[in-house]
């Protein structure tokens, strides 16, 4: 079994009775939410929030009941995946696109859980690139405005050369910083310059942090 299907089931054992779910992105979530899907079937009782129409879609093939964000004054719980966790907990999210719902809805929860397999786990952010999502009027100028601290950056695409878009009609630029030393202060930087609706740094977000190491599952909490 991989790591990503072990982390992901072992998440969904977290789940009890009547809780509202933020249920995440991503490849490891896919497992989480399968899992959660068997559960329902056996007797839980549970209502999840997606983070994405996808994560939404996938939620509705495994017969997970689903509300809205906007339906709800909290969540139990939101389980969801990371593409890097540094050693103090901060996570750059949102390599799937959908950075913003995710953080509207870990900012929700009471609790918080990522799953992560062992290649996630770094000693300080920016090997992988930063997720920004940003307005497309005037895209050129947030730009030039975001590289001014300190990354180069390339507009995401999809297919027909046409710039990826996402669940909320936004552009996102995959921004490279190489080491991000101070992601709290980067984090504030970014958010302040007109154009920018979001960034995948999520610092001090995370509760617990669910991985893997020789095949053997185990929690990291603050």
């Amino acid at each position: 079994m991989q790591e990503k299907q072990l982390v992901g089931e072992a998440a969904a054992k977290l789940v009890e009775n009547n809780m509202i779910v933020g249920l995440g992105s991503g490849s490891t979530i896919f497992f989480t939410l399968k899992k959660l899907g068997e559960l329902v079937s056996n007797g839980l009782k549970m209502t999840g929030v997606a983070t994405s129409r996808h994560t939404e879609e996938l939620a509705k093939q495994f017969n997970i009941p689903i509300m809205s964000l906007g339906e709800v004054e909290y969540l139990d719980i939101a389980i969801d995946g990371a593409d890097e966790i540094d050693q103090g907990f901060n996570l750059i999210k949102g390599g799937g696109g959908a950075l913003l719902r995710e953080k509207m809805v870990a900012n929700s929860a009471r609790r918080v859980v990522i799953v992560a397999d062992s290649s996630k786990s770094t000693k300080e952010l920016g090997g992988y690139p930063l997720p920004v999502e940003i307005v497309p009027f005037g895209w050129e100028m947030t730009t030039i405005n975001i590289e001014k601290t300190g990354c180069s950056s390339t507009l995401r695409m999809k297919e027909m050369n046409k710039p990826y878009l996402t669940d909320n009609g936004n552009y996102i630029l995959d921004c490279n910083y190489k080491v991000i030393s101070n992601p709290k202060e980067l984090e504030l930087k970014l958010n302040m310059i007109p154009g920018v609706v979001e960034n995948g740094l999520f610092v001090g977000v995370a509760d617990e942090i669910i991985t893997i190491k020789d095949n053997v599952v185990y929690v990291k909490t603050k």
